[in-house]
């Protein structure tokens, strides 16, 4: 179960030179939100309305000014650095919007990355699975170098990579948006199923409708607060 309370957010310079204020910017202000455990929800909104955001701030990326986040019951606000960065690792798979992917090394190797945390050799069984995760995102050539390829193939890069360690919570900032529509409805296709088998948590910021409407519940951030949306 995900809980939110008391959450503020903003950015900026809090004094200049000489001791003048610069002022924040809020970016989320969240009173209260929950989310069961294994719930698949969507968030929309606006550019710029803190959608990124929100995400690092759930996965313990991004501390707050104020406020809890709350997995289960572990709360990431009163982690340090460490275990926040140790919890996350073991927890969490994050799909983020620039993929962030490392350009010298193959698909194969990007996926692999958080095995690395863990073991100094790879077990042959994950590097098997990393090639599976591949092979269903279609990438037939696990070892083709990242910056050889698309945009839209770095995508399903991040996506495989993800999903390796089969982590209980995955966080999702537009996973489908690089992608054409045949690709899009494969990552869709493979997320939700790995989601809805595995009973994991499932996050996705997202303007897809056509992915959104296959989620459990669907919030709409604006203004730094989120709103639950009829269903698409």
């Amino acid at each position: 179960m995900l809980k939110v309370s008391g959450l503020a957010v903003a950015f900026g310079e809090a004094a200049q030179p000489g001791g003048r204020s610069a002022g924040l910017t809020p970016v989320l202000s969240l009173e209260h939100w929950q989310l069961p455990g294994g719930a698949i929800a969507g968030i929309r909104g606006p550019s710029g309305a803190g959608k990124s955001t929100l995400l690092n701030v759930l996965s313990g990326l991004l501390l707050p000014q104020q406020g809890q986040v709350i997995w289960q019951d572990v709360e990431l606000t009163r982690l340090g650095e460490g275990e926040r960065d140790r919890w996350r690792r073991n927890n969490i798979g994050f799909i983020f919007q620039e993929f962030h992917l490392i350009p010298e090394l193959s698909a194969l190797e990007n996926v692999l990355q958080p095995i690395r945390f863990d073991h100094w050799r790879c077990p042959p069984e994950l590097r098997r699975r990393a090639r599976e995760l591949l092979s269903k995102c279609g990438l037939p050539r696990p070892q083709q170098l990242a910056n050889s390829l698309s945009r839209g193939q770095q995508q399903r890069v991040a996506v495989a990579r993800a999903l390796i360690k089969n982590p209980p919570i995955l966080l999702a900032d537009e996973p489908t948006a690089s992608l054409d529509r045949a690709s899009a409805d494969g990552v869709i296709e493979l997320l939700l199923g790995a989601a809805r088998a595995g009973g994991k948590s499932l996050v996705v910021v997202s303007h897809d409708e056509i992915l959104l409407r296959q989620l459990d519940c669907i919030y709409e951030l604006s203004e730094g607060q989120l709103v639950e949306c009829p269903a698409l």
